[in-house]
């Protein structure tokens, strides 16, 4: 395993840290051609149907056969909490919304809740069991960061300070998440949403791959104070970006 692991609550991960993430598609074995070649995934059935992505053997995310055509196809980030239910409570006395209440997830693995923020930006809670998270993380082919473009940082700011306090501004705290206006990449019109990012050894290369694997690139690459991003949709529609450090 990688060096990636947060310790404290017996998730695995502190709270409040990105854990791990999964894309919603329409057609899983697509999507294992599709990412296994961008990124050199292998996978394993995981439980319903779901499988896990593995790099050199550790999980690093996971693709799922959406439940209804007529949702989004989508990437989804899960932050840890080591109870769910009361996380819930502070997110909806916070101002944001349950969507999904915490359920249980295959064999002992964990319980997982659909929840958004008050501009109505879409993430999940992660209450690790069996499965804390991230195999590893922060390596080429596997989660690197996660970004959220909000209608008001302000109000962002507020809301995942006041939830994630430790994580993002502790003294230990190594944030994987950060807060950018919607208008600084994307058009106004688009709303707040959560942007999963994958670490590669060169955008370039990743979207000349994206582009033969019949993806598109969304945002042309462009220099952040964490890297060089680019922003891209896959062949079945999920959006997400390539980063480059």
């Amino acid at each position: 395993m990688a060096e990636n692991r947060a310790s404290g609550n017996g998730t695995g991960y502190a709270e409040g840290v990105p854990c791990w993430v999964d894309a919603q598609l329409p057609d899983v074995e697509a999507g294992k051609r599709f990412y296994g070649e961008l990124f050199g995934w292998d996978f394993e059935e995981a439980y319903d149907s779901t499988v896990w992505a593995r790099l050199d053997g550790d999980r690093v995310a996971a693709l799922a056969r959406k439940a209804d055509g007529r949702l989004p196809s989508v990437w989804t980030v899960y932050f840890a909490t080591p109870d769910a239910e009361a996380l819930g409570r502070r997110i909806r006395e916070a101002g944001g919304q349950v969507v999904i209440p915490p359920v249980r997830i295959g064999e002992g693995l964990g319980a997982a809740a659909l929840v958004t923020d008050p501009e109505g930006a879409v993430f999940a809670l992660w209450q690790g069991d069996g499965h804390p998270g991230f195999g590893r993380r922060h390596e080429t082919g596997t989660f690197a960061w996660v970004q959220l473009y909000a209608r008001d940082t302000e109000v962002a700011n507020q809301f995942y300070g006041t939830l994630f306090q430790d994580a993002l501004f502790g003294p230990d705290a190594k944030p994987d998440f950060g807060r950018s206006p919607v208008s600084e990449v994307f058009s106004e019109m688009m709303p707040p949403h959560f942007v999963v990012h994958f670490r590669v050894a060169s955008c370039t290369e990743a979207l000349g791959t994206v582009t033969r694997l019949g993806g598109r690139v969304q945002v042309p690459p462009f220099e952040t104070s964490y890297g060089t991003v680019a922003v891209v949709i896959d062949n079945q529609g999920a959006s997400f970006a390539v980063l480059e450090r």
